[in-house]
């Protein structure tokens, strides 16, 4: 079993915690994981007061967390108050300034993550008291910038050495099977944040034709994109763009960003209507370059146990094959 400060100090069987993907990762599967020995989170999104509390629900006992685009929380801060109220185990703020939140989290003894994407930012979010970091890489599914998990995972390790020495560290973007986690824990991570890989799961809130769509993708058919956020008419700040799949909708309007804009109306419902209807060329498929390691949907719980095993078993055999002993 592989014990780091991040299983220490949540109390955790296994370093790995579940991303809070906006509606695909609801109660069910935030209970899933963190019965498994991870930790479990809801993806807030967006905001909506009424989902949020039917997930919290849906997750029974189980000590999950909650996450929140932090630019839009700040549009709806009293659902903040509705996620404390569901005694969580962590809130994790992504996207934007945790300043405005961070001691209202950090007064109710809740764990504050913060999900970034630069050293910058990093650095920024220990000083608001963040306890957990997430260093974020832009191989990841969904919202993200431009940094590549290989480089800035070591580099907010060594910051948080030098200045930070109690602040944990996740490593995001690329995780999928045991040779990712191991290499993400040799990068100086204590533990990882997994997205497409648990989204691919049984108890994700995802449609059998997008989780068809992710099983026969390569990660060479993902993209970074800001069309889906212009067909959605989401206000994301310009720095941040979202990795999909390629598809039919992307085809016809990236690089096309100023005449979707101009019809952005007309092309919301029909982005809609084909998210409702689970329909992956009319919407996107919100996953990451690691798809092309996914060919199945199994239950959270064995794909966790999984991983686990893998990177232990790399973890205490690979350096002795490498390294000579003579």
């Amino acid at each position: 079993m592989l014990k780091t400060r991040l299983t220490e100090q949540l109390g955790l069987r296994h370093p790995i915690i579940c991303a809070p993907m906006a509606w695909a990762a609801g109660g069910r599967l935030a209970a899933a994981v963190s019965a498994a020995g991870g930790l479990g989170l809801i993806g807030g999104g967006y905001g909506d007061a009424d989902w949020i509390a039917q997930e919290f629900r849906a997750a029974g006992n189980q000590p999950v967390g909650c996450g929140f685009i932090t630019w839009s929380l700040a549009k709806q801060p009293a659902l903040l108050d509705l996620a404390l109220s569901n005694k969580p185990k962590a809130i994790i703020l992504s996207f934007g300034n945790p300043e405005p939140f961070a001691k209202r989290i950090k007064d109710e003894g809740v764990t504050l993550i913060c999900q970034v994407q630069t050293r910058r930012d990093a650095a920024h979010a220990m000083a608001c008291g963040a306890d957990v970091i997430v260093a974020q890489g832009a191989e990841a599914g969904g919202h993200g910038q431009s940094r590549g998990t290989l480089s800035i995972v070591p580099e907010v390790a060594d910051l948080i050495a030098k200045d930070f020495p109690d602040t944990i560290l996740c490593a995001a973007g690329g995780i999928g099977d045991g040779r990712t986690v191991a290499a993400a824990l040799m990068l100086g991570a204590d533990g990882v944040m997994v997205g497409s890989r648990l989204w691919a799961s049984k108890e994700a809130n995802v449609s059998q034709r997008m989780h068809d769509a992710a099983l026969s993708a390569t990660g060479d058919e993902t993209i970074r994109s800001q069309t889906m956020d212009l067909a959605r008419k989401l206000e994301w700040p310009k720095q941040y763009s979202a990795r999909v799949l390629i598809n039919e909708f992307i085809c016809r309007w990236h690089g096309r960003e100023a005449e979707l804009i101009a019809v952005a109306d007309e092309e919301a419902a029909k982005y809609r209507a084909g998210w409702i209807e689970g329909d992956p060329e009319k919407s996107n498929t919100f996953v990451g370059e690691v798809v092309g390691l996914i060919r199945s949907i199994e239950p959270a719980a064995e794909i966790i146990e999984r991983l686990m095993r893998e990177a232990e078993d790399l973890l205490l055999s690979k350096p002795r094959e490498i390294v000579s002993q003579a």
